[in-house]
């Protein structure tokens, strides 16, 4: 697909300055996170309550975005799923592309996408509407939060601490989610709740 293939820095330089930024969120960490009832990519209905008791991180995608190719081709965003999972964590990654965008791929296309990469999320729900990214206030692909078992959030912002599209830069950043299981098996509360989030900004439907 021509859209999974633009690599090119000015436009990965222009993504990175129109996308950056946390500033325009609207669910708030220390607050409830908002409700959301979606279907996944079997069709099934999934509700962010079905998941009430357990850490569970939301991880807004799209396979169009550089920014997210970068954290999947190098296998990062796998692994760091795998990690979550691991410590009990329920991760859902949602993707809100509109249908009439470039960037849309139909729910088996982007299991199959995701799949290839050896993706370890609990579920991949379709979010054409816009309706909980807008509720969240997610920006950009990748834009991560995570909610506590008491449905509260407490993290909002980047997958790390390097607003790149650079594999290179994975290894000298600080993988923020990694950090929030480091700090949640310590008995710790998240040092980092907010922090920039950064990538392509989302293909939301027009309102």
């Amino acid at each position: 697909m021509p859209t999974l293939c633009r690599r090119s820095l000015i436009a990965t330089a222009a993504l990175l300055a129109f996308a950056t930024g946390a500033s325009a969120q609207t669910a708030a960490v220390g607050q409830p996170a908002p409700a959301f009832t979606l279907q996944d990519t079997a069709g099934k209905t999934v509700r962010l309550s079905d998941f009430k008791g357990k850490y569970v991180v939301l991880e807004w995608t799209n396979p169009g975005c550089p920014f997210v190719r970068k954290h999947y081709d190098s296998g990062n965003m796998p692994a760091t799923q795998k990690a979550a999972r691991e410590q009990g964590w329920v991760w859902l990654a949602i993707n809100s592309t509109e249908k009439a965008s470039g960037d849309y791929l139909a729910p088996p296309q982007l299991a199959a996408w995701l799949g290839e990469r050896k993706a370890q999320p609990t579920a991949v729900l379709m979010d054409e509407d816009g309706s909980a990214g807008h509720a969240y206030g997610a920006r950009t692909t990748p834009h991560m939060y995570i909610v506590n078992p008491q449905g509260v959030l407490v993290y909002a912002g980047g997958i790390d601490s390097i607003p790149s599209a650079r594999v290179a830069d994975i290894e000298k950043a600080t993988n923020y989610v990694k950090a929030a299981l480091a700090d949640v098996a310590g008995g710790k509360p998240i040092a980092a709740a907010t922090t920039q989030a950064y990538g392509c900004t989302i293909k939301y439907k027009p309102s």
